[in-house]
């Protein structure tokens, strides 16, 4: 066994496709089915059944997936000891898409702040080895460190007859609502809709893009606060009425820690949390 077959069997393992896999180490499907196999015949067990679509994982290979992981990292970080001014830390980060520009450059300038040899590759959405992401994002398998809390606020049009004054209790019903169903944060959101949860001028399908209708001028919105700030086109009214909020940063599987690049950065942030960080 050699770090040629952990690096095929977490591949496998993680993308569930035998041709993907191949794809991303750049070798043909025939040579990593074949290091599949040579690993199998050495460990003396299953690691993966094909399917006619992609292939299952066995209980042998979740045993072996975080020893490989592991075995892997340190594999890299020693191979990095000896390339001078090459040695970086490597670290893959996905970054969800309704996160605030601000709140992304605050997270990498503490990053490098961290880890002054940082080599970080971003991505978006679902992908890397932890996300920038909101809480209520993070699969069930993965554990959550907060880095900012921020309450929603209600955006709207410049022009909007409600965009000079301040909301109230009483406030006319809304009529223009923007929504976006298909949100996660969309459920927690209804109660504040009013007495006109029907009166809808559009539909979005994030929150950036509900921003972007509200500056267009088709409606009105609950946003994060973050998202707002510094909007030409937008006006924020704070409503007088419990409104929510939410919490944004790191999702990570537990043994992703064992990436020392990761651990660095996770006990960096229990530390230096952003002083945007508010109270839980």
């Amino acid at each position: 066994m050699d770090i040629r077959h952990l690096k095929a069997f977490l591949a496998v393992f993680e993308e569930r496709n035998i041709t993907a896999a191949a794809q991303r180490l750049f070798i043909s499907q025939p040579t990593l089915s074949v290091t599949i196999k040579q690993l199998e015949e050495e460990l003396g067990a299953t690691l993966f059944v094909r399917q006619p679509r992609g292939v299952d994982v066995s209980d042998e290979a979740r045993v072996l997936y975080p020893q490989a992981r592991r075995m892997v990292a340190e594999a890299d970080a020693l191979a990095q000891l000896f390339r001078g001014r090459e040695n970086r830390a490597p670290l893959t980060l996905g970054i969800e898409g309704d996160i605030a520009d601000s709140q992304i450059e605050a997270f990498l300038r503490m990053a490098h702040q961290a880890l002054p040899n940082l080599l970080l590759t971003l991505e978006e959405g679902c992908h890397g080895d932890a996300r920038l992401a909101v809480e209520e994002m993070c699969c069930e398998d993965e554990l959550f460190l907060p880095l900012w809390e921020e309450p929603y606020v209600m955006a709207l049009p410049l022009k909007h007859p409600m965009a000079k004054g301040e909301a109230g209790p009483a406030w006319t019903p809304i009529d223009d609502w923007i929504t976006c169903p298909q949100h996660p944060s969309h459920q927690r959101l209804m109660a504040l809709y009013g007495r006109s949860p029907q009166a809808v001028a559009g539909h979005a399908g994030s929150l950036k893009q509900a921003l972007h209708m509200v500056a267009a001028g088709v409606g009105v919105a609950m946003l994060p606060q973050s998202l707002v700030n510094g909007h030409e086109r937008v006006v924020t009214r704070a409503l007088h009425l419990p409104a929510p909020t939410r919490r944004v940063g790191l999702c990570y599987a537990a043994q992703a820690l064992e990436l020392p690049t990761l651990r660095g950065l996770y006990e960096y942030f229990q530390v230096n949390r952003p002083m945007a960080m508010a109270a839980a």
